[in-house]
């Protein structure tokens, strides 16, 4: 073939690239453009609610995240880029999510198989993972918790210790170590950041079934409350812990099947539920947090569900149901629970690999942190 042959069949190459890019862009913008018709709008779709009509609700199941994708907001660029080249976008997903906390639309999620804490920043549509690297590089995390500035601090259940995190994932410092936890599974801080409290869970042969209390500037021990056995105040395999509105400590008992109350100095207060299959009751108990109200959450594994307490210990109402096949608001393998400042309620699921997201009834679907996302750019 002669060089003016090889130079016209190129140019003939490049228009005819050209002319299929300007089609495609053509068809897309009519196709975005043009009036939806009524008949193709979908019908609404009834919102799930808790309790069920006629009951007047009192929450609704929002939304459910799997991965950076249900956050991430996208760039036009990109998205166009992948119009025109057939790309297809990536996600980064849960593989074992184990516990979560949610501070200002910012949902921070463990994961122990990943090994890090995938953060999902909803309002500005961003997602990172904190503990993927060198310094604060995360072995096992389980029970996470944050501050009133959105410190995250994260129990390392291999390395034994507690690591603290700024709100955007720099990792500050670490707390305890091997010497002072046999299995340390879970975290809770005061609003001001100024003291941990670290939950050992124990075993078989350990009598550290306790909470253990350190200074979060200083790294100090100060304290332990609780101790192994069933009478009031005593620990057996205890799990979650949180800090209510009143600074009082709720610990989840596990082996004991209730709630134990503190005062933040780690005198007993009182126990909420007890073994038994019943609403109110538990059956395995694994997640606890608070509401502004003081109302009491405890995830149970077993019910797949979370039932809901006043400061009392008077059930109020459970949400969700055990299934084996996937839902909104259905659970097989529930572990943690979270209640951000605006009251929604955030659960893990290990099995489904998901955080179901449930609005208080007061709140309307715009307001609060989640319901301030920004738009993309």
């Amino acid at each position: 073939m002669l060089a003016h042959e090889i130079i016209d069949t190129a140019m003939r190459v490049r228009v005819k690239r050209k002319t299929f890019c300007l089609l495609a862009l053509a068809f897309l913008t009519t196709i975005a453009c043009a009036p939806v018709s009524e008949k193709t709008e979908k019908a609404e779709v009834p919102e799930l609610a808790f309790p069920p009509p006629p009951e007047p609700a009192r929450f609704y199941f929002e939304r459910t995240i799997q991965s950076s994708a249900d956050v991430e907001m996208d760039d036009r660029k990109a998205s166009w880029r992948r119009v025109l080249t057939g790309e297809t976008a990536t996600a980064t997903g849960f593989s074992k999510p184990y516990d979560v906390a949610v501070c200002q639309g910012r949902i921070y999620v463990s994961d122990t198989v990943r090994r890090t804490v995938l953060m999902f920043n909803v309002p500005a549509g961003e997602f990172v993972q904190i503990g993927d690297k060198d310094p604060g590089m995360l072995r096992k995390p389980l029970g996470i918790a944050t501050d009133g500035n959105c410190n995250l601090y994260v129990a390392d259940g291999t390395a034994k210790s507690v690591s603290v995190f700024d709100q955007n994932g720099q990792f500050i410092r670490a707390i305890g170590g091997s010497d002072w936890f046999d299995r340390l599974s879970h975290v809770e801080a005061d609003p001001d950041g100024q003291r941990i409290y670290c939950v050992d869970t124990g075993g078989v042969d350990s009598e550290r079934h306790q909470v253990r209390v350190f200074d979060v500037q200083t790294g100090e021990h100060l304290f332990d409350f609780g101790s192994r056995g069933e009478g009031p105040g005593q620990l057996n395999l205890p799990r979650d812990i949180a800090m209510g509105p009143d600074q009082r400590i709720y610990v989840v008992d596990g082996g004991n099947f209730r709630i134990q109350v503190f005062e933040n100095d780690g005198r007993y207060v009182r126990q909420i539920g007890a073994i038994g299959v019943r609403p109110g009751q538990f059956s395995r108990p694994k997640g606890v947090d608070t509401d502004a109200e003081g109302n009491v959450y405890v995830s149970d594994a077993a019910f797949g569900n979370f039932q809901i307490f006043n400061a009392e210990g008077q059930l109020l109402l459970f949400v969700g149901g055990r299934s084996e096949s996937p839902g909104p608001a259905k659970f097989l393998l529930p572990a943690g629970l979270a209640v951000d400042e605006d009251g929604r309620v955030y659960m893990t699921d290990q099995f489904f690999r998901k955080v179901d997201v449930f609005r208080p009834a007061t709140l309307n679907p715009g307001q609060g942190f989640l319901g301030a996302r920004t738009t993309a750019p």
